[in-house]
């Protein structure tokens, strides 16, 4: 995996681009030791590609299906206090729109009832459950319902101490997770460990400790979930892939971990934010502690952010989409987001506002889900040219799609 990361944060970046479906515009930044002036600095377009012309040779960018470059649109803009290592330049695009560009292939957008699906351990991808499947695949209430059912009812909450359990055939979906029943082959590829969550000296009364049955994969060992009851299972959408059961077809080899998660994190607070009309987000672990908080900006971002060390030379070399090679520029949010253990007191101040005025909505993942995540945004953020790794108190990155 070493090979798949980007050495940004020896090298620097050496040319960064970010363009704006909807806005039709976009952002190239081109670092001093790439090109000196604006003069050294030619762009040009072709049938989805970009083509960076410096004097250390052609960069060509290939761009999503679509999307097109408008000739001579490229002018130089100030670069603000970065204008001694960077240039700015604006641009225009025109964009067609694409289906195949928007559709998404998360877990939540491809499970449907009356179809045969097969679960694999993300890590290993062992197979956990074999041929599912679902009369009926429905959604559950949004993560904070239990705490309003007094605003909506007139009598004492029906609800109460009361979980929301799938029958045999059925698959809830919530905001980060899958609950599905039990059947004969979890007990082959799953086993459970009983694990404490929260502290038990802690003085929040609110957040007392409690009990977790974890549920992890039998051949790696990597968590996948929790039983919440004896007969019921959640299993976190960034620790499974799924897939329909088609003949004998075997699943595809298990891809690099951070991106996967990149990738289903971001379709998932986009499904999200539309369904919602969100655009602040929580990431909490199990016990309820605020982990990360995620301000969306967004959801129309194209980016590329390739190191210097990859500008020019002997052959054109294709943009690493964010921190990852890839031969196309990706479709990306845009995110601010500021970690909750950062004791800076800007920081500390974001963290008490968001949590006085209950912003944010809550995407519970395991601890060591939530810290892949954050490595993954600050990862990201390395990526970036330093005018772009900070907006006000917060840090700056993007998630691809």
């Amino acid at each position: 995996m070493a090979d798949l990361e980007m050495p940004a944060t020896t090298h620097g970046v050496g040319v960064f681009l970010e363009l704006r479906k909807r806005l039709q515009t976009g952002l190239l930044i081109v670092r001093k030791d790439v090109a000196k002036s604006p003069a050294d600095v030619a762009v040009t377009g072709g049938e989805s590609s970009l083509s960076i012309q410096t004097p250390r040779g052609e960069l060509s960018l290939m761009l999503p299906a679509g999307v097109t470059f408008e000739q001579g649109s490229c002018v130089p803009t100030p670069a603000g206090e970065s204008c001694e290592e960077e240039l700015h330049f604006r641009l225009r695009i025109s964009v067609t729109h694409s289906a195949d560009e928007e559709a998404s292939d998360s877990v939540m957008e491809t499970l449907r009832a009356k179809e045969t699906y097969c679960f694999y351990c993300q890590g290993c991808m062992t197979r956990l459950l074999e041929d599912r499947v679902f009369k009926r695949v429905l959604p559950l209430p949004n993560g904070n319902w239990n705490a309003i059912v007094d605003d909506w009812c007139c009598h004492p909450d029906p609800f109460a101490n009361k979980k929301l359990l799938p029958r045999a055939e059925d698959c809830l979906v919530g905001d980060s997770f899958l609950l599905l029943a039990r059947d004969g082959s979890c007990q082959q590829t799953l086993t459970e460990e009983v694990s404490t969550v929260g502290s038990e000296d802690s003085q929040d009364t609110k957040k007392p400790c409690r009990r977790l049955a974890l549920v992890s994969c039998k051949s790696c060992s990597s968590v996948l979930g929790e039983a919440v009851a004896a007969e019921t299972l959640k299993l976190y959408i960034t620790q499974v892939v799924v897939e329909p059961a088609v003949g004998d077809r075997t699943p595809q080899a298990s891809v690099n971990r951070s991106l996967f998660l990149e990738k289903t994190v971001a379709a998932r607070l986009l499904g999200l934010s539309t369904s919602l009309s969100t655009f602040h987000f929580s990431v909490q672990t199990p016990d309820g502690k605020a982990f990360l908080l995620l301000w969306l900006l967004n959801s129309d971002s194209i980016t590329a952010s390739v190191p210097e060390t990859c500008v020019g030379g002997e052959r054109s070399i294709s943009s690493p989409a964010l921190h990852s090679p890839s031969p196309r520029a990706a479709r990306a949010l845009k995110l601010l987001y500021t970690a909750c253990s950062d004791t800076s007191i800007q920081q500390r101040d974001i963290v008490t506002s968001w949590e006085v005025n209950a912003i944010g909505h809550p995407v519970v993942l395991p601890l060591k889900v939530c810290e892949e995540l954050l490595q993954v945004i600050d990862d990201s953020n390395s990526t970036l040219p330093a005018s772009m790794r900070r907006m006000r108190s917060y840090e700056v990155a993007y998630l691809r799609l």
